[in-house]
């Protein structure tokens, strides 16, 4: 994509982007997904999802695509019935996995799903993709914690935001789509504000951006505006080697997948 796109959807407005890597010949291996359900529905939204195709691996592009495939077609079977979404995300994520498994050439994916329904969200993620929920004065409602060793040092008071962004393994991700023992991260249920913004984003921003830097951002004006400079500071990053050599701000370049989404007021 050149730009991020947007749309009416669940209730609010949602804002996508995804991009592979500068100057990189091989396909982007970020994939997304946009899933509202019917309009005949007894409850308003459905599920935004990003999966990033495992880096230097076998098949990395087929194993994003066929996670959020897979989820795309569970969630549409269960919005039919008017069932609650809970039980598609997870049955998704479940035969994703499977499918994933059984490509049989090492590949793997991380997802980070997010079921909005009637003003709520509640997160569920596999792997370093991440979620955030930010409020229009900055205050973080919601953050997932990425499956990987040197984020689990960070939550832990071991490294700090700024050593952990130039670690030398922060990309080493210790649970993946894709593996026999995969695991589901689900979190709480949160309300979100008709100005609240929820964010799902592959590593490529968060390896880019600080959480602090994600948050101004984002956090007030029309969505499309806030995540056009998002993508723009993200990829203007990516391509200044200069600063990761300096240490003064990361240069990370990778596949950069974003959705956002904003209930309406």
């Amino acid at each position: 994509m050149d730009a991020p796109e947007s749309t009416r959807a669940m209730g609010g407005e949602v804002v996508y982007f995804s991009t592979r890597c500068p100057d990189k010949p091989s396909p982007n291996e970020d994939a997304l997904a946009v899933l509202p359900g019917p309009a005949d529905a007894a409850w308003t939204g459905g599920v935004l999802a990003v999966s990033d195709g495992l880096g230097g691996e076998a098949a990395g592009e087929a194993a994003s695509r066929l996670t959020v495939e897979t989820l795309r077609d569970e969630v549409g079977r269960i919005a039919l019935t008017g069932s609650p979404l809970r039980g598609a995300i997870l049955d998704g994520i479940e035969r994703a996995n499977q499918q994933v498994i059984a490509l049989g050439v090492g590949a793997a994916a991380t997802l980070a799903a997010a079921e909005v329904v009637d003003g709520f969200v509640r997160p569920y993620h596999v792997g370093d993709s991440q979620i955030l929920v930010v409020g229009q004065r900055g205050r973080v409602k919601l953050l997932t914690v990425a499956h990987a060793p040197v984020a689990q040092a960070v939550e832990a008071g071991v490294l700090c935001d700024q050593e952990a962004m130039h670690h030398d393994e922060r990309h080493v991700v210790s649970n993946v789509v894709g593996w026999s023992e995969m695991r589901i991260e689900i979190g709480p249920t949160h309300r979100l504000a008709p100005r609240d913004t929820l964010l799902l984003a592959t590593d490529g921003l968060f390896d880019n951006l600080h959480v602090a830097e994600v948050v101004e951002r984002i956090r007030k004006g029309s969505l499309p505006k806030a995540i056009t400079g998002l993508v723009e500071e993200a990829r203007r990053r990516m391509d200044d080697s200069l600063e990761e050599a300096t240490g003064l701000t990361p240069s990370k370049p990778d596949d950069l997948t974003v959705v956002a989404f904003r209930l309406d007021a």
